[in-house]
């Protein structure tokens, strides 16, 4: 017996809305913290920052047609892209500790789903021509810092440490590129930054005077890949194959036969290659590559935020047990055979006998 021509569309038209193929067409809005050298839309440092370079994420939803990856840049790094987050302008973004414990703080709603970028330095620059050998020889100078920012709360840690506070500087917020040309200038007298101040060093318009590099781990950089709650959870097939492409570069990035071509990919931002090699010198490409959220990454968030709030950088105490969501990264480091490949550190930064990754 022949259907009725009406059952034959209904059913035709329920089996089209149920393929992909007519399924709703999604930009996936990416953000980065920073931008590159005359507003180039590249970075460097990290696996995401590797991504963007190499094109991981394009390459993993190649056989999505319905999923367009779109690349968003801020010169105003974390602050601008907390903005951007709370107003769902981006639905992804490489962020420092502490710009996302700030939007955290506001209220923002977001999951912490993979490190992106650890164990970076601080560095302390100053003029070249002064005579200045310590932080303490920069009391009562004109300093640079860019405020808001993971930088400014390790320095903020490291001042305490050497009894002294940001009241003991003239301090002058400016943005990494405008804290390089200050000091080539002579407008500044010191800055307190990261990587972008060895071009300073390398040129010699300035001189360093301080670095984190090889002291305890408290002093360290943790940057981490951050959804928004909301996306996560209207499209947590889009989140697995996201942190699926993260894991595939940041095991690019940590191979040291890469060593080369990695720094060479960061260099699309304008920064040297140079630059990226004296950052990294002496630490090994899985040490500052690894996307493990471990307890060394959970206790570094948890005491980041406390003293955020005893620094005055946000308002209110926050918890971030319940901000991490490692189930996306457990099912990428167990399809791609990597549960052990990076070192889990423990709460002391120290090493952990080695197991899975996937917690």
């Amino acid at each position: 017996m022949l259907r009725p021509l009406s059952h034959l569309l209904v059913a035709a038209l329920s089996l089209a809305a149920a393929s992909p193929a007519f399924a709703d067409p999604l930009t996936l809005r990416i953000g980065f913290a920073g931008i590159g050298a005359d507003n180039r839309p590249f970075v460097g440092g990290s696996p995401n920052a590797t991504a963007r370079a190499l094109d991981f994420y394009e390459k993993e939803f190649a056989g999505d047609p319905n999923v367009k990856v779109e690349w968003v840049f801020f010169r105003g790094e974390g602050p601008a892209a907390n903005e951007a987050l709370a107003t769902g302008q981006i639905d992804i973004v490489s962020i420092g500790d502490l710009p996302s414990i700030v939007h955290r703080a506001s209220g923002v709603k977001t999951k912490i789903i993979a490190a992106d970028g650890v164990h970076a330095p601080v560095y302390v620059v100053a003029r070249p021509d002064l005579d200045i050998k310590s932080i303490a020889d920069l009391k009562g100078l004109k300093v640079g810092i860019h405020r808001g920012v993971s930088s400014h709360l390790t320095i903020s840690r490291v001042l305490d440490a050497e009894k002294l506070t940001e009241k003991d500087f003239k301090l002058v917020s400016l943005t990494p590129a405008d804290q390089v040309a200050a000091l080539a200038t002579k407008n500044i007298d010191g800055i307190f930054g990261s990587t972008a101040l060895l071009r300073n060093i390398q040129d010699g318009t300035g001189k360093l005077i301080y670095t984190t590099r090889g002291q305890d781990k408290p002093f360290q950089r943790n940057n981490s890949l951050i959804v928004r709650e909301e996306f996560e959870k209207a499209h947590p097939e889009v989140v697995q194959k996201v942190v699926n492409a993260l894991v595939k570069s940041a095991r690019w990035s940590s191979d040291e036969a890469n060593r080369q071509a990695l720094f060479a990919a960061w260099a699309k931002s304008g920064t040297p290659i140079s630059v990226y090699e004296a950052d990294f010198e002496g630490d090994p490409l899985k040490y500052r590559n690894s996307p493990l959220i471990d307890p060394y990454i959970r206790a570094h968030f948890e005491v980041q935020a406390k003293l955020a709030k005893d620094f005055g950088l946000i308002r209110r105490e926050i918890d971030v047990s319940d901000w991490f969501e490692p189930k996306y990264l457990a099912n990428a480091l167990k399809e791609q055979g990597l549960e052990t490949y990076w070192t889990t550190y423990g709460p002391d930064g120290k090493p952990l006998p080695a197991q899975s990754a996937s917690r």
